[in-house]
């Protein structure tokens, strides 16, 4: 156990030293390197927890390499499972809490701006939101979804537009407008089932 845990700090202390290629170099064809590490190498991430044949299962967490907190609570077969909560990238503020299922977001959830005030609160269906309510950052209604179908507003976290349009079957449908990272429109049209028509 001890030799582990000495072997684990060296390799993060190397770590820190070296960029992202060089990392994933030193780890991708070393199993028995991923798991004294505990290391996944999907985007790049830590996890400490318990692996059975090199995935991560039962309650773990997952950190980027900079030791921020992505993701807390319980995974299968290397996907996140069950209750979980995941955070910003940035400071560890809490992003969403809710229920997983094969790494998706599916069940009951809620969803926050990187402020800490609520966003989204209801149900997901594979990542995508299916029953609920969500608010602007005043705490307004802004939109409303029954069976994946409704208008639909979301802002990003700074209170800016990011699109406006109507949903069908947790697909966008009908009138969709986008907008870029400094609120411009930079779309209008249609959607038909999730895809731009025209």
């Amino acid at each position: 156990m001890l030799k582990n845990i000495k072997t684990s700090f060296f390799f993060r202390v190397l770590f820190s030293f070296l960029d992202e290629k060089q990392k994933l170099e030193l780890i991708k064809y070393n199993k028995n390197l991923q798991k004294n590490m505990n290391i996944c190498l999907i985007n790049y991430k830590f996890f400490s927890g318990k692996y059975i044949e090199y995935e991560s299962n039962g309650k773990g967490k997952e950190y980027i390499f900079d030791g921020d907190l992505l993701f807390e609570d319980e995974y299968l077969n290397g996907k996140r499972n069950g209750n979980g909560k995941e955070y910003h990238i940035f400071k560890g503020r809490l992003k969403f809490e809710g229920e997983y299922l094969n790494g998706k977001r599916t069940g009951k959830g809620k969803e926050y701006y990187f402020d800490g005030k609520l966003k989204f609160e209801g149900e997901y269906f594979k990542n995508k939101k299916y029953n609920g309510k969500g608010y602007d950052k005043n705490g307004n209604i802004i939109n409303e979804l029954k069976k994946g179908a409704g208008k639909v507003k979301e802002y990003d976290d700074n209170g800016k537009s990011k699109f406006e349009g109507e949903y069908l079957n947790g697909l966008r449908n009908g009138k969709r407008k986008i907008y870029n990272d400094f609120g411009e429109l930079i779309f209008e049209g249609e959607f038909i089932n999730g895809l731009k028509v025209g």
